[in-house]
């Protein structure tokens, strides 16, 4: 007899497989020099943290995230605005309930990630954890502070599942969509025709600006939009340019106002 998966364990280790997946495919160009918008020379010497605490750190926090991920669904529970699960939300309603969330998500994720550059004791204490990688890589996305990433992503993440209105099976694509989407921006790779980079002004080369270049004072917002930093004066613009040594580099064209 087939054992019954139910759609809360699904939306909640799916994305974490989805994580390891994608995450594996960029690690897979890092001898890849035409594409890197950092060296490898400066990803081991500029990074404040080896890559096995990386992983250990990020395992432990998808540990402590699906055990309240499995526990919020319970308590805020929804089946997508009323549809049962036999009746499932027509591709119409899921693509509204994609662009409520994405915006809320955006919308908590850059006033928090803002609030924790501004406040010494939070960055110092808990932000700063994320910008020990000064050249970012593909399967340190998440590398946080757990009380962080409590904050960004669970708070987050219930915010814009409760408010879109979304079914446990419809936060299932969303938030592997919102993983995939994480992991590209700090893969720290930039694939000619990858279509993050076409659809999404905020990308690789966008958050490379934030961790790289003027000490996280520009270019919070994640993962989807930018109009939180165009709106707030935060915004970066840059160019890419080609390095002589090979790959490329995100140099900004002027400063934000």
């Amino acid at each position: 007899m087939a054992l019954a998966i139910s759609d809360e364990l699904l939306a909640t280790f799916v994305p974490i497989v989805v994580y390891w997946i994608y995450s594996a495919f960029y690690m897979s160009f890092g001898s890849f020099d035409n594409y890197r918008l950092h060296s490898k020379k400066d990803e081991e010497e500029k990074n404040l943290v080896s890559k096995a605490n990386v992983i250990k750190n990020v395992l432990f926090q998808q540990t402590i995230q699906s055990t309240l991920a499995i526990v919020l669904y319970r308590v805020i529970g929804n089946e997508g605005g009323g549809a049962s699960k036999s009746q499932p939300n027509s591709i119409t309603v899921m693509a509204g309930q994609f662009i409520i969330a994405m915006f809320v998500l955006d919308t908590w994720q850059y006033f928090m990630h803002r609030y924790f550059h501004h406040k010494k004791f939070l960055y110092r204490h808990f932000h700063s954890h994320h910008h020990k990688l000064v050249v970012p890589y593909a399967f340190g996305a998440i590398y946080n502070h757990p009380l962080e990433a409590f904050v960004f992503d669970i708070i987050g993440g219930a915010l814009s599942y409760s408010i879109s209105g979304m079914s446990p099976r419809t936060s299932m694509y969303f938030f592997s969509f919102a993983t995939i989407k994480s992991v590209d921006d700090h893969c720290g790779v930039w694939l000619p025709g990858n279509l993050f980079h076409i659809f999404f002004n905020n990308n690789s080369a966008y958050h490379d600006v934030h961790h790289y270049l003027y000490g996280g004072k520009y270019n919070f917002s994640q993962p989807f939009f930018v109009m939180w930093d165009r709106i707030m004066g935060t915004y970066m613009p840059y160019s890419l340019e080609k390095r002589a040594e090979g790959g490329f580099e995100a140099r900004p064209i002027k400063r934000a106002k």
